[in-house]
């Protein structure tokens, strides 16, 4: 009855009832999952996980299983995801893909660490996985539902950054009941521990010579992209390659030229950099001129702009090695660009001997005692501004009872954030740095702190693990790909989380088996 229920509210918030001369239009469009599946779809609920496989799927089906045979959470997120998607769109036209597919692969890449290539094999010939979207298990029958490479990008990416937190939210708060101890007893108080990593951005390690020749071949490749289109106003590119060749091998003689050594580096160096920044300036103006020209041509505005961009980038580079190596000068760091392609991304020195610099963002979590992630941030700010910030979000969340003590390691020590937070939460583990007085040797001697702060490097396997699970490296683009990237890698650590914990209980298959 729940499914049938369920099912007749999703159609009905996905239909229209009239339209035009008294003709009934129920074209559905978008609903939030297929309310009567056929004869040889199996229910989600009677999809039977392996308990035993040592693969990282099983887990994270488990964990959306779980999901979906809790009424409340499930209805939560469907409702999310439907203020989201469906917000303000005619319920009319070609049906898209269903609420519940567009969450499950939304998942299951960051889960596996997969791209796009691994993922449209899986959702086209994984059994398993297809019995969780709820199609038939092979594509090759009449009608089978089949996902295309760029259906999947385009639908994951409708989900954005503060949709993924708020159903993360619910999800984490939801998946403390499953490591209960008694069915009815109350969720334990959390025991939250709190660190910091660099997720990076899928970028090379940038040099201003290199830049320099990313700049350069960007406004050479977008030049060819026009050329032929528009042969009039780009005249005078026959020798395109002849521009490019020239270029990069400018490029790798100043690169090392600055990078080696050898007799007379001084003069060599001099005399590379200044053929460089002969030819980037030439081709500098020759771009200068294409783009005039194609003011008057029927370019889109945004392709134009492209290459205004790496035109500008081309100038700013040229500048900044000019500056750096030929005049001596220091560059200020508000200077410089660290990606032509990922604009946003941070030069980032957290004092390690490997790496020493790491490029992309800072990455803020907050685990429990069962190594859910119940926050989670990327601060714009060093570690020791975020203590506050954090423990107000969750004491927001979950109430001053619900926080049983919070960990924290030297980076995020003050004095005046510690002595706040205790007179919220009933402990604070945050280690003083430099020389100690005796009381503040005492405090951290008590058997509790000792206990608290070694349990605190619990957290490093919980950032391993997510690692693990694709926020190593961000692979989307933008900084709003990269935040919908972490919603997702973290919604997918928390799913496998919960899924191994009811696959070790034996929950799934005994739900199962009930079902049928």
């Amino acid at each position: 009855m729940d499914r049938i229920k369920d099912g007749l509210l999703a159609k009905r918030a996905c239909f229209v009832q009239w339209a035009g001369n008294n003709r009934g239009t129920f074209a559905a469009m978008r609903q939030r999952f297929e309310s009567d599946p056929g004869l040889q779809i199996t229910p989600i609920e009677q999809v039977r996980i392996p308990l035993k496989s040592r693969d990282e799927l099983p887990p994270i089906l488990a964990g959306l299983q779980w999901i979906w045979c809790q009424p409340t959470l499930k209805g939560e997120i469907f409702q999310l995801l439907e203020q989201k998607i469906l917000a303000g769109k005619q319920a009319t036209g070609r049906k898209g893909m269903d609420l519940w597919q567009i969450l499950v692969l939304g998942v299951v890449p960051l889960g596996l660490d997969a791209d796009w290539d691994r993922m449209e094999h899986l959702a086209n010939y994984d059994s398993l996985l297809r019995q969780m979207l709820e199609v038939e298990q092979t594509p090759w029958g009449a009608g089978a539902k089949v996902f295309n490479h760029q259906t999947l990008r385009d639908n994951v990416a409708l989900l954005d950054e503060e949709l993924l937190a708020a159903i993360n939210q619910r999800v984490a708060a939801a998946g403390r009941g499953v490591f209960k101890k008694k069915e009815n007893a109350e969720p334990e108080p959390l025991a939250l521990k709190v660190d910091t990593y660099v997720l990076e951005t899928d970028v090379h390690f940038p040099t201003d010579l290199n830049l320099l020749w990313d700049a350069g071949r960007k406004c050479l490749d977008l030049v060819e992209k026009y050329r032929d289109q528009f042969d009039y106003a780009l005249g005078g590119w026959r020798k395109l390659k002849d521009w490019r060749r020239r270029l990069k091998a400018c490029e790798r003689v100043a690169s090392r030229t600055v990078f080696g050594g050898g007799k007379d580096k001084e003069r060599r160096l001099r005399a590379a950099v200044q053929e460089y920044l002969e030819v980037g300036r030439e081709l500098s103006l020759k771009v200068a001129e294409s783009l005039l020209g194609l003011c008057d041509q029927g370019v889109d505005s945004a392709h134009w702009d492209v290459l205004a961009w790496f035109q500008t980038m081309l100038d700013k580079h040229i500048e900044l090695v000019d500056r750096r190596l030929l005049q001596g000068q220091t560059i200020a760091a508000s200077e410089k660009i660290y990606s032509l392609f990922e604009p946003h991304t941070e030069w980032i020195n957290k004092g390690k001997l490997h790496p020493s610099v790491e490029l992309g963002h800072r990455l803020l979590i907050a685990t429990d005692q069962h190594q859910l992630i119940q926050d989670y941030a990327t601060p714009t700010s060093a570690d020791v501004d975020q203590s506050v910030s954090v423990a107000d979000r969750l004491l927001g969340r979950y109430g001053q009872g619900q926080i049983a003590s919070l960990s924290f390691d030297k980076g995020f020590t003050r004095q005046q954030d510690r002595e706040l937070l205790e007179l919220y939460i009933p402990q604070v583990v945050m280690p003083k740095r430099g020389k100690k007085t005796e009381a503040q040797a005492a405090a951290e001697s008590a058997r509790k702190f000792v206990a608290l702060r070694r349990a605190h490097s619990a957290v490093e396997s919980d950032i391993n693990a997510l690692e693990h699970h694709g926020l190593d490296r961000c692979l989307d683009v933008g900084m709003e790909g990269y935040t919908r990237y972490v919603g997702y890698g973290v919604l997918a650590y928390n799913l496998h989380v919960i899924g191994r914990q009811l696959l070790a209980r034996g929950w799934v298959a005994g739900l199962a088996a009930r079902a049928a």
